[in-house]
C-alpha cells in the first residue's frame, strides 16, 4: 500500500490517498476547499490512473469534510465514517460558518464503520481501531503489511489531538493511544492529521503527552 498525502485548507490538514498495484485508491479526509485544492487532488489521482473505491472520515471535524461534497459527488461515492460522528458532522456549517470559510455541506454518512472490521480495497485490507478522545467516534486505520497507521487528529509528532471540543476526552485518548497505537509496534508509520509522520517508538519514547 502506498500512501499520497496533500496539506490543505486554513488549518493545514493532511488529505490522504492510499492506493496499491490494483490501481484502486480511497480518499481519507479530503480537506481541499478551493478549486486549486480540488485540482491538484484530483490531477494526481489522474496521473496515476487511479480508481477511487471509498471516501472515509477519521472523524468530521470542519477541516477532514470540507472536501466531502466534491469528492463524494464527482466520484459517485458515499461517505463512511463511524456513526457517532453523526452529530459533529451535522455540526459543520455553524462550526464553517463561525470560523468565516467556506463549506458545500457534507453528504451525509450512508455506510458505518466499526472496530474489529476490514476497511478493504483493491488487494488492501485496513484494520479499522475505534480511538475516540480527540472526537466522539474517531476511526483510525491500520495497515498491518506495511506497518502504516491512519491516525486522524489522535496522535501526532511530538503531541496528540485536542480535547477541548464537544465530545473530547483527555484520559480517553491517551488510553488509546496506549492500548490500541503502542501494541501495533515501535516501526509503525504514523500518519496524522495534521504536521510531520512519526513512528509509534518515537512518540513512546519523547511525547511528552505519553510519558
Amino acid at each position: 500500500m502506498e500512501v499520497a498525502v496533500f496539506t490543505f485548507n486554513e488549518f493545514s490538514e493532511n488529505t490522504y490517498v492510499l492506493f496499491d498495484d490494483t490501481k484502486s485508491c480511497i480518499i481519507i479526509d479530503p480537506g481541499c476547499n478551493s478549486k486549486e485544492e480540488e485540482q491538484l487532488l484530483t490531477d494526481f489521482i489522474d496521473s496515476r490512473g487511479l480508481k477511487p473505491m471509498k471516501l472515509v472520515n477519521t472523524h468530521c471535524h470542519i477541516d477532514h469534510i470540507l472536501g466531502n461534497r466534491f469528492i463524494s459527488t464527482k466520484y459517485g461515492l458515499s461517505l463512511e465514517a463511524h456513526k457517532g460522528e453523526i452529530p459533529v458532522l451535522m455540526a459543520g456549517k455553524m462550526t464553517s460558518d463561525m470560523y468565516g470559510i467556506q463549506y458545500d455541506p457534507s453528504p451525509e454518512i450512508l455506510v458505518f464503520l466499526e472496530e474489529g472490521e476490514l476497511l478493504s480495497f483493491g488487494a488492501t485490507d485496513l484494520e479499522i481501531l475505534f480511538t475516540p478522545g480527540h472526537s466522539p467516534a474517531s476511526l483510525s486505520f491500520f495497515h498491518k503489511e506495511s506497518k502504516q497507521l491512519i491516525a486522524g487528529d489522535v496522535l501526532f509528532d511530538g503531541s496528540i489531538g485536542r480535547t477541548d471540543l464537544p465530545g473530547g476526552n483527555f484520559d480517553t485518548l491517551i488510553q488509546n493511544i496506549k492500548t490500541k497505537f503502542f501494541p501495533l509496534g515501535d516501526e509503525v508509520v504514523v500518519y496524522p492529521g495534521h504536521g510531520p509522520s512519526t513512528t509509534i517508538g518515537k512518540e513512546k519514547l519523547t511525547n511528552p503527552f505519553l510519558q
